[in-house]
């Protein structure tokens, strides 16, 4: 039998019950022969409800703070998951992402996962314990806890694959795969059931919530096989039937696969604007624009910059919404003076959508549908970025639903391949 590596988002943890739920589902792979590692998030609403504490004491609590308190959320699930397996005679153990030991970087609140000492844990799995591993978490070099950011669960849980070199990572989540796009904005999307590593990195970096991207990013450094799939299934479904449910990242395009011209279409409301205006058009600008805001630890995704006028140029980015103000702050404190550049404008309100699939490498036509689609539904695109098998748009976001859902028919999305 293998090794296998379960992860359990935070509403498949979120009541007794459900945990209950899952110690039976662990409970009969491990019945099953399987060595059994388990990564769980926090209980369904309990990091948010531990950061709004933290923020009632402090608008903009302190990182290595706010990560002392966040990390205790999957503690708790650790332990009631032990105890709930134990409660069915199953052997099982927790362990705090530092006692195995997770060892990350110092960037608290956005830490990453720099090596995982597997010891203990074989050592556990060889006398035929469950082991059960706190997600989202690791320790620096310090000895400080730290969180990975949101959705760091995910990515715990394919690092701890990979260092243990696992069979199959399975993350179960409260839906049953991955869609053509999300279905509560088109209910004819259907459920994929294989997408390529490529395109699911390109759809999690683009805003499909079903994995976060660093996991993705694990997944195919290492070659991990991953499956998504849905733990609100009955528990005790046969174990053939699991094993092959869900959506399946796969590694290789087979011919089947490549009949799909578009896998998906991805949106990201947490988009926003900047445009820095009159900036000096010379070598370097952009690195004297873009750098401070690298040192600040925020994220730039789209970039464009218009053509030169009078030896001036506009020039625009996008951010996190969340991240919005304190990018305009460093521009504004550390940038515009410096380089002598015009007003620093910007919009909270737009977001991101995409059509995403390997097909786009053999066909032709892919963005003249896309920007006709769009046209033809009166919306305007600002902004435009092109991947080999990817083109994303910033659009207002009061269009986003109508422009996913308009786009998703003109692919023939609801069409089964």
């Amino acid at each position: 039998m293998g090794l296998i590596v379960h992860k359990y988002g935070g509403t498949s943890m979120g009541s007794v019950e459900r945990i209950q739920n899952v110690a039976r589902r662990v409970a009969k792979w491990h019945a099953a022969g399987h060595q059994m590692v388990v990564v769980p998030s926090a209980m369904s609403g309990e990091t948010n409800r531990l950061i709004a504490l933290a923020k009632e004491i402090h608008p903009q609590p302190d990182a290595r703070e706010l990560d002392m308190i966040a990390s205790t959320g999957e503690q708790v699930s650790v332990g009631l998951l032990a105890m709930a397996l134990k409660a069915i005679g199953v052997d099982a153990v927790s362990y705090a992402g530092w006692q195995v030991a997770v060892r990350t970087d110092n960037a608290f609140t956005k830490a990453r996962i720099q090596s995982i000492d597997d010891a203990k844990v074989r050592g556990d799995l060889d006398a035929g314990r469950v082991v059960i591993i706190t997600g989202f978490q690791g320790v620096d070099s310090g000895g400080n806890i730290t969180t990975l950011g949101r959705g760091g669960s995910d990515t715990s849980a394919v690092a701890v694959a990979a260092a243990l070199k696992a069979d199959e990572c399975l993350i179960y989540t409260d839906v049953d795969g991955v869609y053509t796009t999300d279905p509560r904005i088109v209910p004819e999307a259907r459920r994929l059931e294989k997408v390529t590593f490529e395109e699911m990195l390109e759809m999690a970096s683009l805003g499909s919530k079903v994995l976060q991207i660093r996991s993705v990013e694990f997944a195919g450094k290492y070659k991990v096989k991953t499956r998504v799939l849905s733990s609100l299934t009955p528990p005790d479904i046969s174990l053939a039937e699991e094993a092959v449910s869900g959506t399946l990242i796969t590694f290789e395009e087979d011919d089947t696969m490549e009949q799909a011209v578009i896998s998906g279409i991805a949106f990201n409301r947490d988009e926003a604007k900047i445009t820095v205006m009159n900036v000096p058009d010379r070598p370097g600008i952009a690195f004297q624009i873009l750098g401070p805001i690298a040192e600040a630890n925020i994220d730039v995704d789209m970039i464009i910059q218009n053509a030169s006028n009078d030896g001036t140029t506009d020039f625009s980015f996008t951010v996190h919404r969340n991240e919005y103000q304190q990018a305009l702050d460093v521009l504004n404190t550390k940038v515009r003076d410096h380089i002598k550049a015009g007003d620093i404008g910007g919009d909270a309100k737009i977001c991101k959508v995409s059509v995403v699939g390997i097909g786009m490498r053999s066909h032709v036509g892919i963005a003249s549908l896309m920007f006709r689609t769009l046209s033809e539904e009166g919306i305007n695109i600002q902004m435009i970025s092109t991947s080999e098998i990817k083109i994303s748009v910033v659009i207002e976001d009061k269009y986003m639903e109508l422009a996913v859902r308009a786009l998703h028919k003109a692919f023939g999305l609801e069409q089964a391949v």
